[in-house]
């Protein structure tokens, strides 16, 4: 009977996780996607805490409980723009947890049962979900390190290190057929070894990838937590966990590779350490032209003047806060009959989706954001283009120089509106630490400053002048 209500119970939550990735496709459903996800997630750690052979109820709810919180109150504490390193945090912790899963698996005194056939399938599944783990954890912690500014976003490359991951996985791959014929005492020794090596090679793996390329980083690293987590299902016999493993891991495969036709780059090689490494030539183009400032009143003055309006936001545009007073301005302007729209890139902030999630969050209408391939055709008859905390996703070397390491990633085309206003606190590169020839250009002009309080000055002179 309780078995009979549990597989009831899981496939109930598998429906409402699949209905929640289906939400989580568009804006205008997101929020009920993500009601779908709490709903089954409640649905599937009920039938497992009170399914069948499980002991030990009160300690379970006890951590249950003191983990929640603890959830709860990082959620409440992370901001916005810190997002991207929660997630990759919390990756971490799901391949920390494929790994003591499959250790404390092989302990097990029960596997001492099983025979033959029966046991090396289960002694693969600990050993594929071990490596699979022991990879996700060091790359999560890596691409933390990196998006939290903890470690380098520069790309850390040496001569031989393919040839390294290569015979690490080598090494890997012995070690998996010694643990599977080996006995017992012995095992554990090959798959602690394993575990340290496989660690080495999601540490140089996410190492050698370069800044802009952490939102595909985050996105691998979900998919590489889905796997490890549908291994960890193989190892307990959880079909749930199987199920819900498959849909992240090949939701978060599927949205990488999105994400590299975005930018027109390999899947495999920005995985094994591509974009933003190295230059396409030994000499990068030489950026003509001179860099011109305006102040806040004559940038208002712009879009008083202005009968359309493209705004673009970055990462600057999360740490600056500015999207509250960016969406007061937008109101202000389409009093005035101005045509204004926010313009999105594929990989915009550091986590896919960041600026749709900052936009959200400032109610912005979604009618009015529009996506990298809606907004280009029409930056040529756009009178207005405001930059705010943008930098990489706005930059013409991208298309016209071959010596960019961005060189063919497709970017949003600001320099053909007719005024381009970049508003930057210094002149300092971007998270793929290249120049950007954007700010030479004729039509360009800068509004150094904190994003939120430059808006916050312009807004008033547009309403002054009312």
């Amino acid at each position: 009977m309780i078995t009979g209500i549990q597989t009831g119970a899981y496939v109930f939550a598998s429906i409402l996780f699949i209905l929640s990735l289906g939400g989580l496709s568009s804006i205008e459903s997101s929020k009920r996607g993500v009601l779908y996800g709490i709903l089954g997630m409640i649905v599937a750690v009920a039938a497992t805490v009170f399914g069948k052979y499980v002991q030990g109820h009160i300690y379970i709810i006890v951590a249950i409980v003191a983990a929640s919180s603890i959830g709860i109150v990082l959620a409440k504490r992370v901001k916005m723009e810190s997002m991207p390193q929660l997630v990759a945090l919390l990756h971490s912790f799901v391949g920390l947890a494929a790994v003591l899963v499959g250790i404390g698996s092989f302990l097990d005194v029960g596997i001492k049962e099983i025979t033959n056939t029966e046991k090396t399938i289960h002694l693969t599944e600990v050993f594929i979900g071990v490596f699979i783990g022991a990879i996700t954890f060091t790359g999560s912690i890596v691409a933390w390190g990196k998006l939290d500014g903890k470690i380098s976003s520069k790309s850390l490359l040496f001569k031989g290190r393919h040839f390294l991951n290569i015979f690490l996985v080598l090494v890997c791959v012995v070690l998996g057929v010694c643990f599977v014929i080996s006995l017992d005492n012995l095992g554990l020794n090959y798959l602690i070894a394993m575990t340290f090596i496989a660690g080495l090679i999601g540490y140089f793996l996410v190492m050698a990838i370069g800044g802009a390329d952490m939102p595909v980083v985050v996105s691998m690293l979900n998919s590489y937590s889905g796997w490890a987590a549908s291994s960890a299902g193989f190892m307990l016999g959880n079909d749930l966990l199987i199920i819900t493993g498959a849909l992240v891991g090949s939701s978060g495969a599927i949205l990488s590779i999105i994400m590299c036709k975005a930018m027109n780059r390999s899947f495999v090689s920005v995985i094994l350490g591509g974009f933003g490494t190295v230059s396409k030539s030994s000499e990068s183009a030489v950026i003509e032209g001179e860099i011109t400032a305006l102040m806040h009143d004559e940038v208002s003055q712009l879009l008083k003047e202005a009968k359309s309006i493209v705004i673009v936001p970055g990462y600057g545009m999360a740490v600056a806060k500015a999207q509250y007073p960016i969406y007061e301005m937008v109101k202000e302007l389409q009093k005035s009959g101005k045509k204004v729209h926010f313009a999105i890139h594929p990989v915009a902030g550091r986590l896919p989706g960041h600026m749709n999630v900052l936009l959200a969050e400032a109610n912005v209408p979604y009618d009015i954001v529009m996506e990298m391939d809606e907004i280009n055709d029409d930056m040529s008859s756009t009178d207005v283009v405001m930059v705010i905390g943008a930098n990489d996703i706005v930059n013409p070397g991208a298309e016209d120089d071959p010596s960019s390491p961005i060189y063919g990633m497709p970017v949003i085309k600001a320099w053909k509106a007719e005024h381009v206003i970049i508003m930057k606190r210094s002149m300092s590169t971007g998270y793929a630490g290249i120049e950007n020839p954007l700010f030479y250009k004729t039509n360009a002009h800068m509004l150094y400053g904190d994003a939120k309080e430059s808006v916050d000055r312009i807004l008033g002179f547009l309403k002054s002048s009312q």
